[in-house]
This record gives C-alpha cells, structure tokens and sequence, in this order.
C-alpha cells in the first residue's frame, strides 16, 4: 500500500527554535541519497509547502571518514549526479560541495527557514548531527529512513545475538513495511543560486579531492538509484529462487545490492517489499529478508548503542579473556600488515579473496568471514588483528565503513556469536578452516576464476 503518510516513529524533532524567515527549507543529505522512497525528503518537501519556501537540498563530500577512496567517492559522486537530475525534475535545488558534511550544513542553514536531516549511526555522524542541533538557531528535525525499523522501535538496548532481536524487528516491520507517495513542491527552487561542484565532470572532481587514489573505482559497479533498481530486477527475475541454497562464489545467487544500501542510493523497504511482491521460493525468500532485516539491523543496534564499535572493548566478556588468554600461542604463520594486503600468504584462496577485494571492492559473505578468521590465526596480537582487518575492509570495499563493516570485523573476534570448544590462538572464539571451507564452496575453482579475471591487476 502506498502512503504519504510519515510515521512518527522516524521523526525526531532535535531542538526547541521556532522557524525564522528564511530564503528556503535545507535537507541536508547524508545516508539517503535518493530522490524516491525517502521519508527525510518528502518531509522536508512538506515543511517547504507549510512555509511557502523552495527546498534545498545539500551534500557535503569532503573530510568525510566514511569515504575515504577514490573508489568509494566515485561511486557516491555517481549516485549524487542521478539524484540531483531526479531532484531537478522535481524542482528541488541540490548542491553538492567539496567542504565536510557538517561544514556544508551549518553553512547553508544559516539561510534556512528550518532545516531537516537524514539518519546516521556511526560516532561522528551523531558527533555532526548534535552540533547542527546546538549552531542552528531554527527548527531541525532528523528522519530515519535507511533501515526497515527505526532503531529505537526495534529495541531501547544493544542487543547480543540475531535471536536476540529477531522476533521484535519481524513484528515491527509489519507495521513498517510500505510504499511512500512523493509530495509535489508547491514553490520551485528556480530562484535559488547556490555554488557547488559540476556533477557533469566527475573526473575533475574526484582527481581534486584529498582520497585515497591507489583504491580506483571498478568498472563493474556504477552508482545510482537506477544501478541499484537493475542489479535488483535482475535478481529478482534470475537468482532469488536460488538464494538459500547458492554455495557458488564464482557465479553467486547474489543482489549485489550493498554498496547501493550503504550510500543510500535504494530504499531498503523498497527491495523488503519488491523480494516479498516477487512470488519466489518462500525458504529463499525468507532467508534473504534475514539478512536485510534482521542482520543488517542488528549491525545498526550495534554501532548505536556501543560506543566502542570499533575497537576490541565492544567484544563479549567471554571472547576478550579467551582471546587474551591465548594471545601468546604460537601461530605456525605469520604476516605483516603490507604481506596481508598483498595477498602474499600461504593460502591460495585467502590471496585470491584479498586480491577480489583489491580489484573488485565485493567478496562473497562465506569469503569475507573466511577472509577475516584468517588474519585473526596469522597476526601477533589481538590488537593488531582487529585493526588491519577493519583497516583493509574499509579501505577495498565499496560498502566499507558502514554499521555492517563494524559487525562483521567484531563477528570474526566472537561478536553477535557464542562460544565453541576451546583450541589454539582462537581460544573459545569461532574458527574457519580451509578445509572447513572446502565444504562449502569449490574453493579450487574460486582461485582459477580470480586468476583468470585479475591476471592483468596482479601481473
């Protein structure tokens, strides 16, 4: 059912200022960076009507510690340039601006009647939003749409295992689960004059900002809201009947759909209801539902309420002693940061998923977990272990450093997980084998079909 209706269970409004006359309603846009399905743009676009004001939409891309690679940047700048065009047929102004996020909104709110917000949850987004909240002598209000279930809705703690929090994000998302009309724009933005970055020369643009240019973009990604609905028809009409039982990391029965659910770039209650609307298997449609629901979530409740996300003080009692316990066994190898982020180990299919992860920015989720296990059994010390494998997630992946990024490197030290019979360097904590993987995919096949598609990026 399609509604225009916006729950007040996304809406917070974050101070107490009335609104002040104002050349325009600003949206400052951060985590939904899409003109459709998104509930923070069709309230600011009502605020806009109730005032009688255009709508201004901004970005910020500079200083931003969660797009940090030239091959995160593009893929964003990507997706922004379909946005604004889609924004353009709207008549809503959008800007986009090389100064940080937070510099570009307390800039621009400052000729703002009032000023609304997406939703964040990583430290320095909180960080951000709050001193909007404290600067900005006018209305602000922070919508929540980039997740199923608003966090809070789902649970008022952090939770410690998907059974944990299963049942209540399954009864919420019934009451959440909906499709969201737009709101024409009742005043045109034709009259604003706003300077900002040409979104038509992204080269430019993305070859004079301070980013990590050894991680280039792939020519097998490309951003946008249109990208994103492709990849979705297409697993939709081809793969999700398959997904449940894919075992192929060569040719995977995946969506492919997380670096668009990382940017914002497609509404996550649209692809829920389009895999449930698709009449697929309902084993295969259920599981990819837990993963976006529930998984994906639980990963939001984590960085939200645990401060500590990105370090080792986020673990379980029980998997910080154990790993502590056994941080002086012996490991039979050994390899240091820059061997690891070669891909120079002993392990073939290890330095074919590092090598995946160099040139492609994507890994199969039975490689990522076996890809982190191992660095855990090769490096000296927890500490280490935990930092270069953060490290190197947020650096190759396109949807490196979001929520799921901090899960599942804390995943692979016994977070969101229990304990297991106690063995060398991993005490208590989950291990992976190769040989455990072998029995999950054809690990043989993955390294020739890395091999063959990378030769050129690894000779």
């Amino acid at each position: 059912m399609t509604s225009r209706l916006i729950p007040e269970s996304r809406t917070r409004r974050l101070n107490d200022h009335d609104p002040v006359d104002g050349k325009y309603v600003l949206y400052w846009m951060r985590h939904s960076q899409r003109s459709e399905q998104n509930h923070a743009l069709e309230f600011a676009v009502r605020r806009a009507n109730d005032l009688g004001k255009p709508l201004l939409v901004a970005v910020g891309i500079g200083d931003d510690p969660s797009v940090r690679t030239e091959r995160q940047m593009r893929f964003q700048l990507e997706g922004l340039h379909e946005t604004a065009g889609a924004l353009q047929r709207r008549n809503i102004a959008m800007v986009v601006r090389k100064e940080s996020p937070i510099d570009v909104a307390t800039e621009l709110a400052g000729d703002a009647c009032e000023v609304v917000c997406d939703r964040g949850y990583l430290r320095h987004d909180r960080q951000w939003v709050d001193r909007l909240r404290r600067e900005a002598d006018r209305p602000v209000w922070q919508i929540e749409s980039n997740v199923i279930v608003p966090v809070e809705m789902a649970s008022d703690d952090r939770e410690y295992a998907a059974r944990t929090i299963r049942s209540q994000l399954q009864e919420a998302a019934e009451q959440t689960l909906g499709e969201l009309a737009t709101t024409p724009i009742d005043n045109a933005a034709d009259g604003l004059s706003i300077n900002g970055i040409d979104l038509d020369d992204l080269d430019t643009c993305v070859q004079s900002l301070d980013l990590d240019h050894t991680v280039a973009k792939c020519d097998e990604f490309d951003g946008g809201t249109s990208q994103a609905r492709s990849r979705l028809n297409a697993f939709l009409k081809d793969s999700l009947d398959e997904y449940r039982d894919d075992i192929s990391v060569v040719r995977p029965h995946c969506s492919m759909l997380s670096p668009y659910l990382h940017f914002g770039q497609i509404s996550p209650l649209k692809v829920a209801l389009e895999v449930r609307q698709a009449g697929g298997n309902q084993e295969s449609t259920a599981e990819f539902i837990e993963e976006l629901l529930v998984r994906r979530e639980l990963a939001i409740n984590f960085v939200h309420y645990d401060s500590d996300y990105d370090g080792l003080d986020c673990l379980p009692d029980w998997a910080r002693k154990t790993l502590q316990k056994h941080e002086s066994d012996a490991r039979p190898e050994h390899y240091t940061a820059s061997e690891l982020e070669n891909g120079q180990t002993g392990d073939p299919v290890w330095n074919a998923a590092m090598t995946e992860m160099r040139c492609r920015g994507y890994l199969h989720n039975h490689l990522r977990m076996y890809w982190g296990k191992r660095i855990l059994a090769w490096t000296n010390t927890i500490q280490h272990a935990y930092r270069v494998t953060l490290d190197l997630n947020n650096k190759y992946f396109y949807d490196g450093n979001d929520p799921n990024s901090f899960a599942n490197v804390a995943w692979v030290f016994g977070n969101h997980d229990r304990a297991f019979g106690e063995r060398d360097v991993f005490g208590k904590v989950r291990t992976m084998t190769t040989s455990g993987l072998d029995r999950k995919i054809d690990t043989d096949a993955y390294v020739r079909a890395i091999a063959e598609r990378f030769a050129a990026s690894t000779a």
